[in-house]
């Protein structure tokens, strides 16, 4: 016999004997004329035609083992960050979609936007309401003092859109953040 017995070339490379006969079944081995297995020749060709996950699954072994090009410990440190990153992948998709994330730029245009509005709307309210507010002031007044009392519109409009823009002003200082 030129070569290895099944049952020892699986004591050589740390396989089952079940899973040498797969691989001999599967033209993974070498074969000498006789039918014993070239060691050296199968070693080579089975760690260039068998996923290394594979062969650390049938192995059963763990951390260090080097096979085919490149050390399988890599390999699998690789594997796990994409499976760990198309995982996290999927559930920013699931969040999304179930509208717990939100675009960050949509959300800060829309936060400049109702900042926006509130700024338009305090703005013209003295112009709205200085006349009513002329009025009811008025009537107080006279009805307090019993003397005709006229409190000018523009007067109190322009008192409003003072007080308005320093209120406005201090509002301006405030940052939204996002991060």
């Amino acid at each position: 016999m030129e070569g290895m017995s099944e049952r020892a070339y699986a004591a050589h490379s740390g396989l089952s004997r079940g899973a040498v006969q797969k691989a001999r079944k599967n033209g993974r081995l070498v074969l000498f004329a006789d039918g014993s297995i070239n060691a050296a020749a199968s070693d080579a060709r089975r760690g260039a035609m068998t996923d290394p996950d594979q062969q650390m699954r049938s192995r059963g072994s763990g951390e260090g083992m080097i096979s085919g090009p490149g050390e399988t410990a890599s390999y699998i440190k690789a594997r796990t960050l994409l499976t760990v990153y198309a995982a996290q992948d999927k559930q920013i998709a699931v969040q999304k979609k179930k509208g717990v994330l939100v675009d960050r730029a949509r959300a800060e245009t829309l936060v400049f936007r109702l900042a926006r509005q509130e700024r338009d709307t305090w703005v013209t309210w003295p112009t709205r309401v200085a006349a009513l507010m002329a009025a009811q002031l008025s009537a107080e007044m006279e009805k307090a003092s019993g003397v005709p009392v006229t409190i000018e519109t523009a007067i109190l409009q322009r008192v409003l859109e003072t007080h308005v823009r320093e209120q406005l002003d201090a509002l301006a200082d405030l940052r939204v953040s996002l991060a």
